[in-house]
């Protein structure tokens, strides 16, 4: 289990809630966010990392508009549940997602078109069968429709 943080870009930190192993939501005298370990932070997309902020051993997101990119990201990965002292966990999602398409709206953007082409991945391989299934069935009613004397015909032709 990961060593809390003592110190983060916005000064001593004063409270510290580990989220997951290696992620930590801090709070100093003056402002807060999250700190993800670098060794913790390959559950984040590429786009979510070019957002933080690198010092030390740290990628740090700054919780008035960067620490929504880590949240959503672990919400969408199913690596945290809101914890239970959120009574309104719709409307904190939906606060996220605000802050997100108000501040982060490149990420927010590129979020959608990931999640939008995982969705498509995941039903290409039932397409793909439907698709070979249903030309098998038509080839097969095909076949079993031509009339007789155009069956003679093109295998004469051949």
């Amino acid at each position: 289990m990961s060593a809390y943080p003592r110190t983060s870009p916005w000064g001593e930190v004063q409270h510290c809630e580990m989220l997951i192993d290696g992620v930590f939501l801090v709070s100093t005298a003056g402002h807060g966010g999250v700190m993800v370990r670098k060794g913790a932070a390959g559950f984040l997309s590429p786009d979510a990392r070019k957002i933080g902020q690198s010092e030390r051993n740290y990628l740090s997101f700054e919780e008035d508009c960067e620490e929504q990119v880590v949240i959503r990201e672990l919400l969408d990965k199913k690596l945290w549940e809101l914890p239970s002292r959120i009574a309104d966990t719709a409307g904190y999602v939906e606060s996220i997602d605000r802050s997100l398409i108000r501040w982060q709206p490149d990420y927010w953007g590129k979020r959608k078109k990931r999640l939008e082409a995982e969705a498509d991945a995941k039903n290409t391989p039932v397409l793909a069968s439907r698709l070979e299934s249903g030309k098998s069935r038509v080839a097969e009613r095909n076949a079993a429709n031509i009339p007789t004397e155009y069956k003679h015909r093109s295998a004469e032709a051949r």
